[in-house]
């Protein structure tokens, strides 16, 4: 439940936030309706073969906060769990900065699931390196792995006192091991392993788009 939370933490908030409440208000809700799974079992209603998680996610979000009025936020920001919002300030903040207008709120959710994963996926994959002494490498080449690099391979080369063709083989093996993190990352958020693949393929339109 916790890699649950973590991982749906800021869209559940920007969900929340674009259908108008405001920023306390949806705080509050965010960590009740996670306790709101939590007590009522909802995850065990998932059925793989009605849809995608995400799907499933999404619909009982919306069926929350249809009846949180009634409710009256009975879980009181977490209720009996552990649970700490992640960073009261950074969720809106990113919402501030990264909601553009025109998205709906179902868009908006799939846009920060995607960029969530992304960003989990770039933290272990500059942990690894960090723990292998290459920190610095890593923040030299993760342009390459977002395509926002804007300088070329022989200035970075020469930053990193590494041939052109050391460089780009590092740049090869660092896009593999993405790849490979984003796969596990993506594999922890669906019911079933027959999912990962077109989540995968959902994950790159939405941040195609």
């Amino acid at each position: 439940m916790e890699e649950l939370y973590r991982l749906y933490c800021y869209p559940v908030y920007a969900f929340i936030r674009r259908r108008g409440y405001r920023r306390q208000d949806a705080q509050d809700l965010t960590q009740d309706f996670f306790v709101h799974l939590l007590e009522k079992s909802t995850l065990g209603r998932a059925d793989p073969q009605r849809g995608r998680f995400r799907s499933f996610l999404l619909g009982t979000l919306e069926y929350f906060l249809a009846n949180a009025a009634e409710r009256a936020s009975a879980a009181k920001r977490g209720g009996g769990c552990q649970w700490v919002f992640l960073d009261d300030d950074s969720a809106e903040n990113d919402y501030q900065l990264a909601a553009p207008e025109g998205l709906t709120a179902e868009k908006l959710f799939e846009a920060r699931w995607a960029a969530t994963l992304v960003e989990a996926t770039l933290t272990r994959l500059r942990d690894e390196l960090e723990s292998e002494g290459k920190g610095h490498v890593f923040e030299k080449l993760q342009g390459f792995l977002l395509g926002t690099e804007e300088a070329s391979y022989q200035e970075v080369a020469d930053a990193l006192c590494l041939s052109l063709g050391a460089l780009k083989t590092t740049i090869h093996r660092m896009r593999g091991r993405f790849r490979a993190l984003l796969r596990e990352e993506v594999a922890r958020t669906v019911a079933t392993p027959s999912e990962v693949d077109e989540e995968l393929r959902c994950l790159r339109a939405v941040l195609r788009s």
